[in-house]
């Protein structure tokens, strides 16, 4: 990839608002830059919505909801698919723009086409499928009718660590489910979410439909859209004190809501354990998108009789890995998105170390141009240290251990979010303990990476409200209507 192939690629890239159909620009005139955590240069500007523009976007939506929701099922369906069609055809240019805007290496953007790609084909698949039931009541006096109706216009919110996988798993359903939508992608990344609604007009998307906000005054421009009674969903992907104020805000009109938040999730590796199928679960579930990601693996539970060898081994493969700007060869971990996320994960190392922790690789920030942090392994971290506590959202594995079952299941719980958890065992009896026993809304059995178009994401506790993807992905943009007809 050439200098020249980014500037022809970003010079394609919408650089306005696209509202009820029309690229507009924001109504100030005001104008935001994204810029590339690999060299901290400037890749575009793009328009700066305002409060005001958030409300016309929420007009468009409310506009086109009724038409939107009396199209046929297999129209919308194909729509998706259409689009679908068109990621595939234009997977290197999305994966390229990710890769820019994010930081992720090339080869992993490839990935995210794959994987967010199949949330279109998916809900595609789904939005034929949308079902009810009919029947006789119980007393024999009449018979119940149950069906599903779209909620309404949507604003979904999504995060920068996943551009592209993070809008198609909630833009897709609610399409599926025959609702309109309006979109804030992460002020850090936007241009991929910029790039995919072209890729819905090429499809026939019908305008208005989807409406795209990109704003650096997140809070402003998102409490009108919550607070307007005429919205009647709200989906965000973040952090959990973001969540809550968000849930706090919806409560005033009882709004429908999904929350995928943050989490905090256990690796626990038993003595009985394969080793290599752990190293390679653990590089997968901790270094992917460079550690950040809400599903990475941030407290590694390990056996006392394998610790020593586990770490061992993780280091010697973590210390091999390359670093750099991720459109360059051979390149496994980028940039953190910036440098505050530098400054946290040194923080928390520092911390621990502090506390009798030893760093066996890594533990240092990479000198600039762009936010680069090694990629480490701290052991025999302290419980009560930040590390254990604090989601770490970088490149960073912390090693506690464990010498009993029920001591790893105690210290893998004692957290308050409860997103996912993975657990390495040949022991089969064991690992269905464990799937019974941890308190998290999704598992790996001695895999690094689980999560699937087709199945079920989110979390318990204060890692979320609700699923995305699978057969009930879609229900979170539905309703169900009762009604009964007498005999």
């Amino acid at each position: 990839m050439t200098a020249t192939d980014e500037r022809e690629l970003l010079a394609r890239i919408p650089n306005r608002l696209l509202i009820d159909g029309s690229w507009v620009e924001a109504s100030t005139g005001g104008t935001l830059d994204v810029l590339d955590p690999a060299t901290g240069e400037v890749l575009a500007s793009i328009a700066d919505a305002s409060p005001a523009d958030g409300l016309r976007a929420l007009d468009a939506a409310v506009a086109a909801q009724d038409a939107w929701a009396a199209t046929a099922p297999r129209v919308r369906a194909e729509i998706l698919r259409r689009t679908f069609d068109l990621l595939q055809e234009h997977r290197d240019d999305v994966a390229l723009l990710m890769t820019l805007e994010m930081g992720k290496p090339f080869a992993e953007a490839l990935g995210e086409v794959s994987s967010g790609g199949e949330f279109l084909r998916w809900f595609s698949e789904e939005a034929v499928r949308i079902g009810g039931r009919y029947g006789s009541n119980p007393e024999g006096t009449g018979q119940m009718v149950v069906s599903q109706r779209p909620v309404g216009p949507c604003y979904l919110i999504t995060p920068w660590n996943f551009p592209l996988a993070m809008a198609t798993r909630k833009i897709a359903p609610a399409l599926a489910a025959g609702c309109t939508v309006v979109i804030k992608p992460a002020e850090l990344t936007p241009l991929t979410t910029l790039l995919l609604a072209t890729l819905f007009e090429r499809a026939g998307l019908p305008a208005g439909v989807l409406n795209v906000i990109t704003t650096s005054a997140s809070a402003e421009v998102s409490a009108p859209i919550i607070s307007d009674p005429r919205l009647r969903k709200l989906s965000f992907t973040g952090s959990t004190p973001v969540g809550r104020a968000l849930i706090t805000q919806a409560a005033e009109n009882v709004l429908r809501t999904s929350m995928e938040l943050g989490g905090n999730a256990p690796f626990v590796v038993f003595d009985d354990a394969d080793l290599d199928k752990a190293v390679a679960g653990a590089l997968a579930a901790k270094f992917r998108n460079t550690g950040q990601a809400c599903t990475a693996a941030n407290r590694f539970i390990v056996h006392s009789s394998v610790g020593g060898e586990f770490a061992t081994r993780l280091a010697a493969a973590v210390t091999a890995m390359r670093i750099g700007r991720g459109t360059e060869e051979g390149v496994a971990v980028g940039p953190l998105i910036n440098d505050k996320a530098v400054d946290k994960a040194d923080e928390l190392v520092q911390d621990a170390v502090s506390r009798g922790a030893t760093v066996i690789a890594g533990g240092h920030r990479i000198d600039g141009p762009g936010s680069f942090y090694a990629p480490t392994v701290v052991t025999g971290v302290p419980l009560g240290s930040d590390i254990l506590r604090d989601e770490i959202f970088g490149p960073v594995v912390s090693i506690v251990e464990f010498t009993e079952e029920a001591e790893a299941v105690r210290l893998a719980n004692d957290t308050e979010y409860g997103l996912v958890s993975y657990v390495f065992t040949e022991n089969l009896a064991r690992g269905q303990r464990m799937i019974d026993r941890l308190d998290t809304g999704m598992m790996g059995l001695n895999v690094g990476v689980l999560s699937n178009a087709a199945a079920p994401f989110g979390g318990v506790k204060q890692s979320g409200i609700g699923r995305e993807g699978g057969a009930e992905g879609i229900h979170e943009y539905l309703s169900t209507k009762y009604t009964l007809i007498p005999n």
